[in-house]
């Protein structure tokens, strides 16, 4: 029962002192309420240029283009043996057919194309295979196995042609963008990290300073550590949770405000729909991060005035 009524005494005081404090808390909300911001800025930053890339990623491919009298059957053995490679995620096969269609489909608006093309009497237009890599960095893999291949004979000779090498610069600008987003994402997550903790531990620190009178007084009559740190802890939590909130109550405007730009941006990516989407996700990271960052930064900033 005495734990109980301690808890609540505790609880009690926090809440007093951060109603107390009023200038200084606002202080200490603000500056978190920034940090939260930028936080959560850099988590819909990171799935914006996650997305885009998935998304160009999507659009890079290697396509084997076949003579046109090669056999289906040997063009779908080809298939199997790509499908087969641990660093293939998916081959498409286009047939002469659907070739031609997709074709016609694209120049539709050309006439002079589509009337050579009605002269001539067979399909100029041979299979295909477009092949997916899991990797941006796989694809000259799958280059070097589809010309060693066509050396070694047998199905190999009906290849007419990969488009690997015309694809080759645009890959690999894609995959230096992919490592070097992930690289500066880790290290700016960590300096940035670092600067929040420094930035609310000294804000914290102000308001137990404006309260150094008291806790001495707690110190003199043998008030145990719990009991002089609680109160600032419940105050930093307090100051972490309403920060979160005000963040979240921001975004939802300023989200639905930047759905549009964002989209001439990043096409595969609209910030509104992926905030309202992941809300429970950008609740809990930002009131957590909030509640543990006030909470760690009142205990450090208690600690120099606690008694030995």
């Amino acid at each position: 029962m005495n734990t109980w009524v301690n808890v609540k005494r505790v609880a009690r005081y926090g809440l007093i002192g951060f109603i107390r404090n009023g200038f200084v808390s606002l202080a200490a909300i603000v500056i978190m309420a920034i940090t939260l911001f930028v936080v959560a800025g850099l988590l819909m930053a990171g799935s914006a240029l996650e997305s885009t890339l998935v998304y160009l990623t999507e659009k890079v491919d290697v396509n084997v283009y076949f003579v046109t009298n090669a056999e289906e059957q040997h063009i779908l053995e080809m298939k199997r043996s790509l499908e087969s490679l641990p660093e293939v995620a998916s081959v498409t096969y286009t047939n002469r057919e659907q070739a031609i269609a997709e074709f016609r489909e694209r120049h539709k608006n050309d006439q002079l194309i589509l009337q050579g093309l009605d002269e001539l009497e067979n399909n100029p237009l041979g299979a295909s295979l477009s092949v997916r890599a899991k990797e941006t960095s796989q694809y000259e893999s799958i280059a070097k196995f589809l010309e060693n291949t066509q050396e070694s004979g047998g199905a190999g000779t009906l290849i007419e042609k990969v488009n690997f090498h015309q694809n080759k610069t645009a890959i690999d600008r894609l995959s230096g963008v992919i490592g070097a987003s992930r690289q500066i994402g880790i290290v700016s997550a960590s300096v940035f990290i670092i600067a929040t903790i420094l930035i609310a531990f000294n804000t914290v620190r102000l308001a137990i300073y404006t309260a150094r009178e008291e806790i001495g007084v707690m110190n003199i009559v043998g008030a145990s550590r719990w009991y002089v740190r609680g109160p600032f802890v419940i105050a930093g939590v307090l100051y972490g949770v309403i920060s979160a909130l005000i963040v979240l109550v921001i975004l939802y405007p300023l989200t639905y405000s930047l759905s549009g730009p964002s989209a001439d941006f990043f096409p595969a990516f609209d910030v509104f729909e992926h905030f309202t989407n992941s809300f429970p996700f950008y609740f809990l990271v930002l009131v957590g991060f909030g509640v543990c960052l006030g909470a760690i930064s009142s205990i450090l900033a208690i600690r120099r005035y606690l008694s030995t």
